[in-house]
């Protein structure tokens, strides 16, 4: 195998990895007005999918174990976001819900998709088509890593 496979920029990872963190920092400012950091949008993008899940289930969604989703739940709930509860059918569940807070978050985020593909350059409809291809791609590809 020739060295030049052994070369940062040959490295689909690394390609990866310096995509998501741009993307990442590109949400930041859009985020900073709503008083969130860029997982508890995703936290929150899943409750206002489905509220009141338990927080296995938002784990399993985001794929984030608990020590990484337990601290940041409780600074949700500390900023009045989320209540976590016990469920009364099985107290080892906990579930996470929105407060009236969390939900008015909502309408406040509706231009936070926007705003990314404006910064992405993707406004136009061929332009959100093919970002379109490459969120299937990824996710085609995280799929088959993950089985």
């Amino acid at each position: 195998m020739p060295d030049d496979y052994l070369r940062l920029d040959q490295q689909i990872c690394f390609a990866l990895y310096r995509a998501s963190r741009a993307i990442i920092r590109a949400y930041g400012p859009l985020l900073e007005p709503l008083g969130l950091t860029y997982l508890q949008y995703l936290v929150l993008l899943v409750l206002w999918e489905e509220d009141g899940v338990p927080v296995r289930h938002l784990g399993e969604r985001l794929s984030l174990d608990s020590a990484t989703l337990t601290p940041l739940l409780k600074n949700l709930e500390n900023d009045g976001v989320v209540t976590r509860a016990r469920d009364e059918a099985d107290q080892r569940v906990v579930r996470i819900a929105l407060t009236e807070k969390g939900r008015g978050l909502k309408a406040k985020a509706r231009k936070v998709p926007k705003e990314v593909g404006c910064l992405l350059g993707m406004v136009d409809a061929p332009s959100a088509a093919r970002l379109g291809k490459l969120k299937e791609q990824l996710n085609a590809l995280s799929a088959q890593l993950e089985a």
